[in-house]
């Protein structure tokens, strides 16, 4: 999984508009997006290209590898949500 959304996700959904992939969900029109807390990135689109980082202004978002130890199980979450 290149990157994980976190809990300080404010679903303001500049990153899905970034993404070029659509590795990010839910879109806001879709069902989903009001029944759930934060987006989530699906880890087998992801390109590991960073710009859903880069325009993310709570800095929810981070690479796999530098994720911080209390938000691990983000990672989890993130991949669950497509599964």
């Amino acid at each position: 999984m290149a990157y994980v959304v976190t809990d300080a996700c404010t679903k303001d959904f500049l990153c899905v508009a970034e993404c070029v992939t659509t590795a990010i969900a839910p879109t806001p029109d879709h069902p989903d997006a009001g029944t759930v807390s934060q987006v989530f990135i699906d880890p087998n689109l992801c390109l590991d290209c960073g710009y859903c980082a880069a325009v993310c202004a709570q800095r929810a978002i981070f690479p796999r590898v530098m994720l911080p130890v209390a938000k691990a199980h983000f990672a989890r979450m993130n991949r669950n949500y497509f599964n």
